[in-house]
């Protein structure tokens, strides 16, 4: 699957992610209200406005982008039915040959740990029936546990042609508490950094391993440590943009071909409408603004290149 998110990459020109995670207060009014109309003040209802939003988005940016990634709780917060907007937000986004990252963050051992990676990237027996339940191409997974949460999710890469990005540095300002923790000369972060590259090397497709790793765009010195710990390691890139994130400090991500990264943006893009500078484009037009703000941001990375 590494192999195909980076000949995308290239192809594109674009190593972004537009990360659909969508809350109420991003859909717009007309299209809530319709659903509203449809189904009444329900949780129902609330799904399809969200799918109806998630796939005006994905129709004005498939052709730019080579991945999304549907952040999981988002959908979550709906219960059934927001659970059932994600998978059909998953299986559009496949008809529409995007790569899909499932935001999860799934963290637990043994068996539990291995049914969230069926869950998300393998597959499950029925009968004599197999199935994938989300079928997402990549999953986030949360280290925390050690070896024992993660290989399992290993395991089912190997099996299914999928793909990995263990948190290591996050974006968010509280991550020090834990992550910037020394352990000896080194801080916690580069010793996950270093696991992640281990946990990849048996699974080295070409250049990259089926194993990344998520380091947020606010630090980016640490990103550039992390780089140079995880050579193999494609880096997904939180934090771009509304959480601070400049294209300047995006560059110790990457590798001097600007491989090695993939930059993500959320409500930077999806809800672009609301802010000044695409204005213009006003509610109705919150798809096109999504595409604008996506072809800004791809000019933006470029300029450091």
């Amino acid at each position: 699957m590494i192999e195909r998110l980076v000949d995308k990459i290239r192809t594109l020109n674009a190593p972004i992610v537009v990360g659909l995670d969508p809350t109420l207060n991003f859909v717009p009014k007309f299209l809530l209200d319709k659903a509203i109309n449809e189904k009444g003040e329900t949780l129902e209802a609330a799904a399809d406005a969200i799918f109806a939003f998630n796939k005006e988005i994905v129709d004005a940016v498939y052709d730019l982008v080579p991945a999304v990634k549907p952040q999981i709780a988002m959908y979550e917060q709906f219960g059934i039915p927001g659970l059932m907007a994600f998978k059909k937000t998953v299986d559009y986004c496949h008809e529409k040959g995007l790569i899909v990252i499932g935001d999860a963050k799934r963290g637990d051992i043994g068996s539990t740990s291995a049914a969230y990676a069926i869950a998300h990237i393998g597959k499950v027996k029925v009968g004599e029936s197999e199935f994938s339940p989300f079928d997402e191409d990549f999953v986030t997974v949360n280290p925390y546990l050690g070896s024992d949460g993660v290989v399992p999710f290993i395991d089912e890469c190997k099996k299914n042609d999928k793909g990995l990005f263990i948190l290591v540095k996050t974006s968010n300002p509280s991550s020090g508490e834990f992550q910037d923790q020394k352990i000896g000369e080194k801080a916690l972060y580069e010793l996950v950094g270093k696991k992640v590259d281990e946990w990849g090397l048996d699974l080295v497709k070409g250049d990259y391993s089926e194993v990344g790793a998520v380091v947020g765009a606010t630090y980016p010195e640490m990103g550039k440590v992390l780089r140079d710990i995880m050579p193999k390691a494609y880096i997904l890139v939180p934090g771009y943009g509304a959480q601070g994130g400049t294209a300047a400090e995006l560059k110790p991500f990457f590798n001097k071909d600007g491989l090695g990264a993939i930059v993500n943006s959320s409500r930077g893009i999806i809800a672009a409408y609301k802010q000044e500078k695409y204005a213009e484009f006003g509610e109705e037009g919150f798809a096109e603004a999504a595409r604008a703000a996506v072809i800004d941001m791809k000019n933006d990375i470029a300029s450091i290149f």
